[in-house]
């Protein structure tokens, strides 16, 4: 019996470690010291930024009660969206918990810091540097009651492609993916970067649009789960198209 408690409380408190983690900066001692300084330094403007012109949007939503119904009785959305809305979606979804997924890279390490700023949690990894590891992580996080978050299409591309992240985390526990895009009346492209990033505008109006939870079974097969990204890629599509007929109406 005393052997089962101990077993227990050192669960207990791995899963605290891990929670902790998500939430808390990392050490940056390996970093040389220029690169210490530019990672604080992005870190901090980024954070600034989102903030400052965040502060002047007005946002309006459609589809909030298919929030409500992936988040009923306890449920922990899965978010996802395109990466190209990044800066929308974090401001937007602020102070929420949400875990995403960050690159064990330099560029990821101040990524990581300024979406902690505002309330999101990280786990390490991507889809091509140490994603399956990330996604193990963002499983635990689920199961000790954290939220999670996927661009879809990130890190890299191609733009507006589905990959499967999210839909093998809804498999494995038993979340719902809630799909959702945010569109700005008007933005700066980045027109030069795969996915043509988006910053709004001072004082634009945005549109969230939020289309309906997709649930995968925990039996799902190889065929069910192409399936239902499939199923996650058309969600997606379509309200992208309503976002884009709402900005040019």
């Amino acid at each position: 019996m005393q052997a089962s408690a101990e077993r227990q409380f050192r669960g207990a408190r791995s899963k605290q470690e891990t929670v902790e983690r998500a939430y808390t900066f990392a050490d940056l001692s390996a970093y040389p010291p220029k690169k210490r300084f530019l990672i604080r330094t992005a870190d901090l403007g980024f954070f600034l930024l989102i903030k400052l012109i965040g502060m002047t949007l007005r946002f309006e939503v459609n589809g909030w009660e298919n929030w409500e119904a992936a988040s009923r009785d306890g449920g922990l959305p899965i978010y996802t969206f395109w990466h190209n809305r990044v800066f929308l979606a974090t401001y937007f979804f602020r102070r929420r918990r949400i875990v995403v997924m960050t690159s064990k890279s330099f560029d990821g390490e101040y990524i990581a810091r300024f979406i902690q700023r505002f309330g999101y949690g990280v786990a390490r990894g991507s889809s091509t540097r140490g994603g399956v590891g990330a996604v193990v992580e963002m499983a635990r996080l689920v199961r000790a009651g954290c939220p999670t978050g996927f661009t879809m299409d990130g890190p890299k591309g191609p733009k507006y492609l589905a990959k499967m992240g999210a839909v093998l985390l809804a498999k494995k526990t038993g979340q719902p993916i809630l799909p959702f895009t945010i569109t700005a009346s008007s933005f700066w492209s980045a027109r030069k970067s795969w996915d043509q990033f988006q910053v709004p505008r001072p004082f634009a109006r945005a549109r969230v649009e939020i289309a309906s939870p997709i649930h995968v079974p925990a039996e799902a097969d190889e065929a069910a789960l192409l399936s239902k990204l499939e199923e996650l890629q058309r969600a997606l599509d379509e309200i992208t198209l309503r976002g884009d007929q709402w900005r040019v109406s």
